[in-house]
């Protein structure tokens, strides 16, 4: 059938001169013919979920209800997958579906070799979160931009911060939490994984309490790039570091205007006198109010 023969076929076909269209899955690719109503597709079990969801979608284009037909052999046993794939299609009918039946068509086929060797080199070596760091370092540095400084301080505090096991009792959901927890960049990013803790939980433990305050005295470290915070006898020490984000001048006056509380050592680590009790409650107060002197001396 030559080009224009077929395109009088198709004409024909939508004018309902013809009753019934045999085609090949072209028709998958985006046709819109209002006046079909019903179609039968052969061997539905060697089609592809997306395949499948794309083909039912070409019937029932206007106001009259349709129908799809999807024919498997009946005495051939099916594949698992193209069992499930069937089933699929068949739970999700309704609009706004197309989501559903890719999470699914996921599941079924596999996210691929995404941390194979074959399709991402030796990314299974050194991890996905290290993998991705490595890249955007090297895209920013081939667009002229300068290298982030990331710092991570270290917090030791005598502080019991933990998610208990008999609070959340699943290992790889604490694992979970205590990664989101890391990863917070935020105050509010905090407070949403405390109400979320609390919503599926119940009430925190002091434990998770004094952990999402190390999380925040850490993200205020962060931005002022200090190295590290650690409690001695009747002391709080920052280690500032080079690169904090500090002014001197502003640094030197809150050392002379705290009358002893506060001494800055040679090699850059300030340490506060602390008289409260070494209660984790008081203990962590105490370390905020430090790193809230310490922000006031921020670099313009």
């Amino acid at each position: 059938m030559g080009e224009g023969q077929l395109e009088r076929a198709m004409a024909d076909f939508v004018d309902r001169r013809f009753q019934i269209l045999l085609s090949t899955t072209i028709i998958e690719s985006g046709i819109d013919i209002a006046s079909a109503n019903t179609m039968v597709v052969n061997r539905a079990d060697t089609f592809g979920l997306s395949q499948l969801y794309q083909l039912r979608g070409r019937v029932g284009r206007s106001k009259e209800r349709a129908y799809a037909y999807l024919l498997v052999p009946a005495r051939r046993a099916v594949t698992r997958d193209a069992q499930r794939r069937l089933e699929v299609l068949q739970a999700f009918t309704e609009l706004g579906a197309g989501f559903s039946i890719a999470s699914h068509d996921l599941e079924i086929r596999g996210a691929g070799n995404l941390l194979g060797h074959d399709q991402s080199g030796t990314i299974a070596e050194i991890g996905f979160d290290l993998y991705t760091q490595l890249l955007e370092e090297a895209v920013a540095e081939m667009r002229g931009e300068p290298p982030r400084v990331e710092i991570e301080p270290e917090v030791t505090l005598p502080v019991p911060a933990l998610i208990p096991d008999d609070y959340v009792p699943d290992v790889h959901q604490r694992l979970v939490f205590y990664k989101r927890f890391s990863g917070a960049g935020s105050v509010d990013e905090v407070s949403d994984l405390r109400a979320e803790l609390v919503d599926r939980f119940g009430e925190l433990p002091d434990e998770v309490d004094a952990l999402s305050e190390l999380m925040l005295l850490k993200q205020e470290m962060r931005e002022l790039r200090l190295r590290a915070l650690e409690s001695g006898a009747g002391r709080l020490v920052v280690t500032l570091g080079q690169d904090a984000l500090l002014d001197g001048a502003k640094l030197a006056a809150l050392v002379q205007k705290s009358k002893g509380v506060y001494r800055l050592t040679p090699d850059l680590k300030l340490i506060a006198r602390r008289d409260g009790p070494d209660q984790p409650a008081a203990l962590l107060g105490e370390a905020k109010k430090v790193l809230r002197d310490l922000a006031a001396c921020a670099a313009a």
